[in-house]
């Protein structure tokens, strides 16, 4: 199983929602919100290499997650974290979903930006 898969089957679990596919263009982006609000707390996509910054050809997964503005910075001195794709850079940081951040950081990041985004 990928990581991509293994978190998004996690995350339906742990938070009890669904994703849904917002864009007919890319129907393979999933948004998962909170129930309450809408509000996104993860967005899964697959992102060109080249868009990302990053060598190779290809796509590579990534998730998309809000983070406090006072720890972006250092989150993205770790191997597989990177500026969001299209989201505001100071509070969304894209993780790799490729083995390069490891699945629990992954998931740890999941749940910040899900309690960052509960009630607001």
């Amino acid at each position: 199983m990928s990581l991509k898969t293994a978190v998004m089957k996690s995350v339906k679990a742990r938070y009890r929602t669904q994703p849904d596919h917002p864009w007919a263009k890319f129907p393979k982006y999933a948004v998962f919100r909170q129930k309450d609000s809408g509000k996104w707390y993860a967005l899964f996509m697959t992102v060109q290499r080249t868009k990302l910054g990053l060598a190779g050809e290809g796509g590579v997964d990534v998730v998309n997650v809000k983070s406090r503005p006072e720890i972006v910075g250092s989150l993205r001195m770790k191997a597989g974290i990177l500026p969001a794709y299209h989201m505001n850079k100071e509070h969304w940081v894209s993780a790799l979903l490729d083995t390069t951040v490891p699945g629990k950081l992954v998931l740890e990041l999941i749940s910040d930006s899900f309690e960052l985004t509960w009630g607001t």
